[in-house]
């Protein structure tokens, strides 16, 4: 059956197999800390943990990522829930566009790609730092916009539950009923009736009736989990028959003709990292193998904004994001990553 079919349809058909099966894993792990996150984060508890200096906080985000290495293909769930959960917009996407290249597993594979060479390892964490704080400063100081598509309004101000720890004083006007004796048992009330209503005055920890016990909390992960990875593996589907399109009839062969000049050598190689959407754990091997036609610069942009824009993260973006803020994104990375790679 598959004789019939063209060369290049036989090409595309492995090429978008072989993305997907390298990222599915990556975007599962994504949904399965997105879903960790939904339950076990909670507004005051990043208020209390970050740092109140917005550029000390985007720092954070920075470093955050070595001791919680994501791909770059489950890591847009991720920064979708904690901006939700109230983590500061800088510092979510400062974690965003450095988590894929500085965590442990890709700097190893980073230095053994370049035959046991640490230099393009510290090449590639310092782009990723220095288009994080580049990024993560324009959101805090001078970007005014609004960063969630609208409509998708952040749980820590629209979900009804507060966590236990929380006491609060509320006013409640019903019709004449009994008090639920769920609501007399979990704190202090009173009441006044007044005409035809009742005023119940409660003071005390909200009630909390979900997450009582351990397994709960787990079944909860795994709800949310299963929910966001069908909403965003539609995206990797999407973005993965795309680029295996583009690579299977884009002419890449003439791109590699065209690094006559350094610029041009980094623009082709930015095209590259954006077509080819490979994983971060892996594109550092085909970096090494264009070195010696593109020297060292192009390879730099290569490796440094591959993790960051490419087709499939840019659709799943796309799901959670605003289309303007996106493009306003996509253009200040490119801009950084060029710059950067042209002065190293």
């Amino acid at each position: 059956m598959f004789a019939n079919l063209p060369d290049s349809v036989l090409q595309m058909s492995m090429i978008f197999l072989s993305v997907v099966i390298e990222a599915l894993p990556f975007v599962l792990l994504g949904c399965l800390i997105s879903g960790a996150l939904q339950v076990f984060l909670t507004p005051e508890r990043v208020r209390r943990l970050l740092p109140k200096n917005k550029l000390a906080s985007i720092l954070v985000g920075c470093v955050l990522g070595f001791f919680f290495p994501s791909c770059e293909c489950g890591i847009v769930p991720i920064i979708n829930r904690f901006i939700t959960k109230g983590v500061p917009i800088p510092t979510a996407f400062a974690f965003m566009l450095t988590a894929p290249i500085v965590n442990p597993i890709v700097l190893f594979s980073t230095y053994i790609a370049f035959g046991n060479s640490t230099k393009f390892a510290l090449l590639r964490v310092g782009g990723a730092f220095f288009v994080a704080i580049i990024v993560g400063s324009w959101l805090a100081y001078f970007y005014q916009g609004s960063v969630l598509k609208k409509g998708r309004l952040p749980l820590a101000a629209s979900n009804p539950q507060v966590p236990a720890d929380l006491t609060l004083t509320e006013e409640v006007t019903t019709k004449s009923e009994p008090i639920p004796a769920t609501v007399a048992l979990m704190g202090s009330t009173s009441t006044e009736v007044t005409g035809s209503s009742t005023v119940v005055k409660s003071t005390g920890p909200m009630p909390q009736p979900q997450m009582k016990n351990f397994l709960t909390q787990v079944n909860h992960v795994l709800h949310h989990s299963l929910d966001e990875f069908f909403d965003t593996g539609r995206y990797l589907i999407i973005g993965a028959l795309i680029a295996s399109a583009m690579q299977t009839y884009l002419p890449t062969a003439a791109l590699l003709t065209l690094g006559s000049s350094k610029l041009l050598a980094i623009l082709v190689m930015l095209v590259l990292a954006f077509v080819m959407s490979l994983c971060s754990e892996a594109d550092a091997f085909i970096g090494a193998s264009l070195m010696s036609l593109f020297g060292t610069a192009p390879v730099v942009a290569f490796l440094v904004l591959g993790p960051m824009v490419d087709i499939k993260n840019l659709l799943m973006m796309n799901r959670y994001f605003s289309g303007k803020f996106i493009l306003a994104l996509v253009a200040l990375i490119v801009l950084c990553v060029t710059g950067y790679a042209w002065v190293v």
